[in-house]
């Protein structure tokens, strides 16, 4: 579907010289001279590569609609993670770097979301917040309490948070997947 650069917002996915970009960030300007353009930051969907890109406003690129599955994470074998289809009971194994830092937080049977691109996976989102289980928390110093500090605390997974003071090893939590901070106690 071809849009107008004008219309180009974050998180699209724009067609662009022969590859896929989402759109990371954009800016309109309309200098004192010349005709006002477009300077969007782009980031490749396939190797990661970061690109600055001035569109003409009168220009129109192509935007591409990714695909949302459901999948189910399975195992990993190596360097690769393997999914299943909730509704095909496909399996497909993608490359474990594809996650980023989130793939530690990947539990077995943990339900996620593939953005496929004509059949192929672009992007893996996991879901925003997990529990884990504290293993390692150091102890509390006497008088810590009065202020709003937080200690280091190691999660099953082998992931460091910091968390509150109270928080001690064997506690269940809750943990935002894409920033590693503590939320909550779990429940």
């Amino acid at each position: 579907m071809k849009i107008n650069a004008v219309e180009i917002k974050p998180g699209n996915i724009l067609e662009y010289e022969n590859g896929l970009w989402r759109v990371v960030k954009t800016a309109h300007t309309q200098p004192g001279k010349g005709g006002a353009y477009m300077q969007v930051e782009l980031k490749n969907l396939r190797d990661g590569r970061k690109n600055n890109i001035r569109f003409r406003s009168a220009e129109s690129v192509e935007k591409v609609r990714l695909d949302q599955k459901d999948f189910q994470f399975l195992y990993a074998e190596g360097d690769n993670l393997v999914f299943m289809d909730t509704e095909t009971y496909d399996q497909v194994t993608l490359p474990g770097d594809l996650l980023g830092d989130a793939a530690a937080f990947l539990q077995d049977g943990m339900a996620v979301t593939l953005e496929m691109y004509e059949e192929e996976a672009l992007s893996v989102a996991l879901p925003d917040t997990i529990e884990a289980e504290i293993v390692e928390a150091d102890a509390v110093v006497k008088g810590q309490t009065a202020s709003s500090s937080y200690k280091p605390a190691i999660l099953d997974n082998g992931v460091r948070v910091m968390v509150p003071p109270f928080i001690s090893a064997g506690t269940r939590i809750v943990v935002d997947v894409y920033s590693r901070e503590y939320v909550r106690k779990a429940d």
